[in-house]
């Protein structure tokens, strides 16, 4: 890959660090961080995203930011989700390289100056250094289980790819941020993004690290709405789905008005059946509900990508 660098012919890091309640684990990544950034033949900024904590991560920032130059925040007026953040991060971040990574040092620091390496390698032509989990172990089975599964599911009916165990934890070029920034769509999904916009890509493959310090923000349910958002941002097969199991219903009643008409020819129209016509009609209601629901989830993307919001507010920026 090559970059342009600054005037002192060096190449400047940007790391952007989303930030939600993190007023633990803030002074430890920052530490870690700087050990191993401190390896690597580049000068270095740190771009953190304030998710409008309700702690005190964002005195820590400002404190953070007196005490190191190339510190920068942006503090947002309330929380607008990861999402949102990330897309802060790049548009803060000045350098000819990006990292985006988690502040709970689940996305070891230890593997920069291997990332930046790989990247810089003249005959790699890579322009992204990604990172996946190769294990999960630590977290919950049940979570583990339907992350394997949505993985598998997407990556069915998207025609974007999207590694299992892949994390938002990158080392991307200048050239592929900037192609990330000029997709202004509301409804962000990163891993789907970063797969879509394409570039080589070179994976890095490491064992699932617990928390440095703090707790989790991503519940089940969290995880579950942050699932069905990537598949509809990424697929439109389930409105086929939906399609397909209309016509399916259309040709059984056809099929089922065919046989009730000849019943009732040869044997008469008897009172009989009443349960099993209930049945049936519960049946299909709840298949024209799925499909409505399904219809209706596109709707509310397009809604939402119409109203043109800001994804995003800036309360405080240094």
């Amino acid at each position: 890959m090559q970059v342009k660098k600054n005037s002192d012919n060096r190449i400047l890091i940007s790391i952007v660090v989303p930030c939600y309640n993190e007023e633990e684990a803030i002074g430890i990544f920052y530490k870690e961080a700087n050990k191993y950034l401190q390896q690597i033949d580049a000068d270095a900024e740190f771009c953190f995203i304030d998710d409008g904590s309700k702690d005190k991560t964002l005195k820590i920032l400002r404190d953070l930011s007196d005490q190191d130059k190339r510190v920068h925040y942006v503090s947002f007026s309330r929380n607008f989700g990861k999402e949102a953040a990330l897309l802060a991060g790049l548009e803060l971040s000045k350098g000819d390289v990006v990292v985006t990574m988690d502040v709970d040092l689940q996305d070891p620091p230890g593997l920069l100056p291997e990332m930046y390496e790989k990247l810089m390698e003249e005959d790699g032509d890579y322009d992204c250094i990604a990172t996946r989990r190769q294990t999960r172990k630590g977290e919950p089975p049940i979570r583990s289980f339907f992350s394997r599964k949505f993985y598998s599911l997407i990556n069915k009916l998207s025609d974007t790819e999207i590694v299992d165990g892949a994390r938002d934890y990158r080392m991307m070029s200048r050239q592929m941020v900037d192609s990330i920034l000029e997709d202004k769509e509301y409804n962000r999904f990163s891993k789907g993004i970063f797969s879509w916009v394409g570039f080589n890509t070179y994976w890095i493959s490491y064992d699932n690290i617990e928390r440095s310090a703090g707790t989790t923000k991503w519940s089940f349910w969290k995880l579950f709405i942050y699932a069905i958002d990537g598949i509809l941002g990424y697929s439109t097969k389930p409105l086929y789905l939906s399609s397909a199991l209309g016509c399916i219903m259309c040709v059984v009643a056809f099929i089922a008005l065919i046989f009730i008409i000849i019943r009732a020819l040869i044997f008469g129209d008897p009172v009989a059946g009443w349960p099993s016509m209930v049945s049936i009609i519960i049946f299909i209601g709840g298949i024209l509900l799925f499909s409505l629901g399904i219809q209706g989830l596109y709707i509310s993307k397009i809604y939402m990508e119409t109203k043109k919001r800001q994804i995003y507010i800036v309360k405080e920026k240094k």
